[in-house]
């Protein structure tokens, strides 16, 4: 950007300011253009179809929630194409890894720092390969949480503002030397998208999903209602009202159910935490292992309770729908 120190009016130095960073924000774009958006692709042909990034040789990153068969397509800015030869995904993280031949496509190149308040970013896209789209925008939130597939809390990621074309999750959000800041993930509204940060961790676990390899997560075996609507059916059925959320399902062979519970108890703590929406139970579980012990404090008609539950692994899809994709399950 241009310093200017000499300018008799403050219009004139508005003038000046603006040209600079215009002309400064041009050749950053031109700069990604040339060394990020060959690594740009598209996944998928039909809606809905999405985006991505070449992270490696044969490996390509987008967002799990793209992936609608064993063998996407994956389109490259220079117009060609191919098939997927492996596809491995971690579902409740809105990720998968997509093995296929990248001969001639670029390679990200990550950042060194992560982003920060303020930090100005382009996002780019190639929507189910209709064309590469580049976008500028600012960091607008840092260490934020937001709701992936199944409504689990991804946590870690960040948002910002450059607007961005349905059929874009999946690509990159880039720094304006065109490094890998992020994976954009989900529209928040109000002009606001969510992205993955490119750290430490997920480089690691992207490298773990290249060598096959899935994540385990931990399973207790229940399905919730929210907490106004346990609210609403324990007053309609004259109990007094508390704070939690409703059992509503339960899997007969799944942690909560051996430990106890049952349908129609309202869980008010797990770990000591208040549970007030289901979404406080998914934060939980995500600072949880399999194999855990954890507490669930509940209520059982007026009658409080205590149980101890050791989570389990969070099943797998069923055979015919799997093949090495990971599927979120129930909590």
């Amino acid at each position: 950007m241009y310093i200017v120190a000499t300018c008799k009016t403050q219009s004139t130095t508005e003038e000046v300011l603006v040209m600079g960073f215009a002309e400064e924000l041009e050749k950053a774009a031109a700069a990604v253009r040339e060394q990020a958006l060959p690594a740009v692709v598209g996944v998928g042909e039909r809606w809905p179809s999405g985006s991505g990034i070449v992270f490696g040789e044969g490996l390509v990153v987008t967002s799990a929630h793209n992936v609608r068969s064993e063998t996407p397509r994956v389109h490259f800015v220079d117009g060609s194409e191919a098939d997927a030869t492996a596809v491995t995904a971690d579902v409740a993280g809105d990720l998968a890894v997509i093995s296929v031949p990248t001969t001639g496509a670029g390679i990200a190149k990550w950042a060194k720092t992560g982003p920060q308040l303020g930090t100005p970013v382009f996002a780019a896209a190639n929507p189910g390969g209709r064309g590469p789209r580049l976008s500028f925008g600012v960091v607008s939130g840092e260490a934020r949480s937001f709701r992936g597939p199944g409504g689990r809390p991804i946590a870690g990621g960040f948002e910002h503002t450059a607007p961005l074309p349905r059929g874009s999750s999946g690509g990159p959000v880039l720094t304006l030397g065109g490094e890998l800041l992020g994976i954009n993930t989900k529209r928040l509204g109000e002009g606001l998208y969510a992205a993955i940060t490119a750290d430490a961790g997920l480089r690691a676990r992207l490298e773990a999903l290249a060598r096959g390899e899935v994540v385990a997560r931990p399973y207790l075996g229940v399905g919730l209602l929210p907490g106004e609507v346990a609210r609403r059916l324990r007053s309609a059925v004259g109990l007094p009202e508390r704070s939690g959320v409703l059992v509503q399902h339960l899997d007969e062979e799944g942690p909560a159910a051996q430990a106890g519970l049952l349908r129609g108890d309202l869980l008010t703590s797990a770990k000591g935490a208040p549970l007030a929406r289901v979404s406080d139970l998914h934060r939980v579980l995500a600072d949880s292992k399999p194999g855990e012990q954890i507490s669930l404090e509940l209520v059982r008609g007026t009658e409080e309770k205590q149980l101890n539950v050791t989570l389990g692994t969070e099943p797998e899809r069923e055979e015919g729908e799997r093949r090495r994709h990971h599927s979120h399950g129930r909590r």
